[in-house]
């Protein structure tokens, strides 16, 4: 697709690695096993279609101290000092050549071991001094990439400098600043675009049993330091309908990075996942949504579609600060009450929402499945929850690079750091220019939600 056709057609609508001891949990809990595709059948239609619908109450009834029928600590145990839960094992092992649910996607490759001379440090900064990471930079030939100085730390207030410039680089750290390219929410008002960053973890097969109790879908956002400890478990989220996507290899903020350094902290961990699962996604998330015009500009060189949180116009972001209780920063009740307001925050958008969540520890686990998604579902008025990709229209196939026959994307030069994207299309200093990423009853729907609802429009958009 050119750019310009692009354009026209808007108008058409730091991991952990604790040693689990034994702190038991009842065999009742909740646990129904996931789809299993066997390796001689595919399902043409892929990822379920069906999102879940939570009923309609007639009251906010608050959701049980403890949850019934588990052995989730009371929400006010969740803390960093909590005792460490023990793990459950796999619901489902996949032999090479399982055919996963993606209709065209390659069978199961053959079962990842890891060999740590043929990989980065884990959680280090990746090198550039690689042949693969010479091989990565050349996806970038043909591509204008913004001549941005890397941000200090990636943070504001130890980089005034490029904080004061944060509009005009469209850093959302600083300001909350989105473009056109960016996904921030799903279109649909009260979907929630379920998602868990920061994994595999120790306690994300428990998260899965959960889901697929309540037959819910979400998009988890791996890193690759973790995905080469645990790649049985990244095969069990791809084969039971989860989408999967990029979340760079060590977890640092990415403006803080060279270009190169960019590139070998999205290479590593896309490659980590294709070794383990067959598939190149095309959507990634940025660690802390630190991202600009750079960042883009390279995410999309690579063929991946940037995926943040919802920000309201008054700069409430829907992150759960599920992440700080660990660290003992907030306490499990403080991480709750803030989701709480997420939920309120939410029924003020015309669109639907996406909530930064994460499935690396047990404390965000323990929040996930004891509180807020039953709180959510719950919730009056009724929310729709869906995965990021499906809310947003985007067909299954598109996911991923392998299943996707299109050849229209990535398109040159879209980042809105370049000035020859055209007027109406998010670009710099255009006055569509988008500063939060959900828009309020009185506000115009931001133009990151246009973007995402061609996805489905003539059947796909991504490669």
């Amino acid at each position: 697709m050119q750019l310009q056709a692009f354009v026209a057609l808007l108008s058409l609508l730091g991991a952990a690695n604790a040693i689990p001891d034994h702190h038991a949990r009842l065999a009742k809990r909740q646990n129904a096993g996931v789809v299993v595709a066997s390796g001689s059948s595919s399902s043409s239609s892929g990822t379920p279609t069906t999102s879940f619908t939570s009923a309609t109450s007639t009251s906010n009834s608050p959701v049980p101290t403890t949850p019934v029928g588990t052995t989730i600590p009371p929400l006010a145990n969740i803390t960093s000092g909590m005792a460490t839960p023990s793990t459950v094992p796999l619901s489902a092992t996949y032999s090479a050549g399982a055919t996963p649910l993606i209709s065209g996607a390659p069978v199961l490759p053959t079962p990842f071991v890891f060999q740590a001379a043929s990989w980065p440090p884990q959680d280090q900064i990746a090198p550039t001094d690689s042949s693969e990471v010479s091989e990565w930079m050349e996806e970038l030939d043909g591509f204008n990439i913004p001549d941005l100085t890397p941000t200090v730390d990636g943070t504001c207030g130890n980089d005034p400098t490029a904080a004061a410039q944060a509009a005009s680089r469209g850093w959302w750290t600083c300001g909350g600043y989105t473009r056109v390219t960016d996904i921030t929410a799903c279109p649909d008002k009260l979907t929630w675009g379920v998602s868990f960053d920061d994994g595999p973890g120790f306690y994300t097969q428990e998260l899965l049993n959960y889901l697929a109790s309540k037959k819910l879908t979400s998009t988890f956002f791996v890193i690759g330091s973790r995905i080469v400890e645990r790649p049985q478990v990244l095969v069990e989220e791809y084969m039971a309908g989860h989408e999967i996507a990029v979340h760079t290899w060590s977890h640092r903020p990415l403006t803080m990075l060279t270009t190169a350094q960019v590139v070998a902290e999205l290479g590593w961990a896309r490659k980590a996942i294709k070794d383990v699962i067959g598939v190149t996604p095309t959507l990634m998330r940025p660690p802390f949504g630190d991202i600009d015009d750079r960042v883009r500009a390279i995410s999309l060189a690579m063929g991946m579609v940037p995926v943040i949180w919802t920000r309201t116009g008054t700069g409430a972001t829907f992150d759960t600060n599920d992440w700080k209780v660990p660290g003992g920063v907030v306490t499990g009740p403080q991480s709750f009450a803030t989701f709480e307001s997420i939920l309120t925050n939410a029924t003020m958008l015309n669109t639907g929402f996406v909530v930064l969540e994460h499935d690396l520890y047990a404390q965000t686990v323990d929040l996930a499945i004891g509180y807020t998604l039953p709180a959510a579902m719950n919730f009056t008025p009724a929310l729709t929850f869906d995965s990021i990709g499906h809310c947003n229209g985007i067909p299954n196939t598109n996911l991923y690079r392998e299943s996707n026959t299109n050849t229209s994307f990535p398109y040159p030069n879209s980042t809105s750091g370049d000035s020859s994207v055209p007027g109406g299309s998010g670009g710099q200093g255009n006055s569509t220019t988008t500063k939060i990423s959900g828009a309020l009853s009185d506000a115009t729907i931001p133009i990151s939600m246009v973007v995402t609802s061609l996805l489905a429009a003539g059947g796909s958009f991504l490669m």
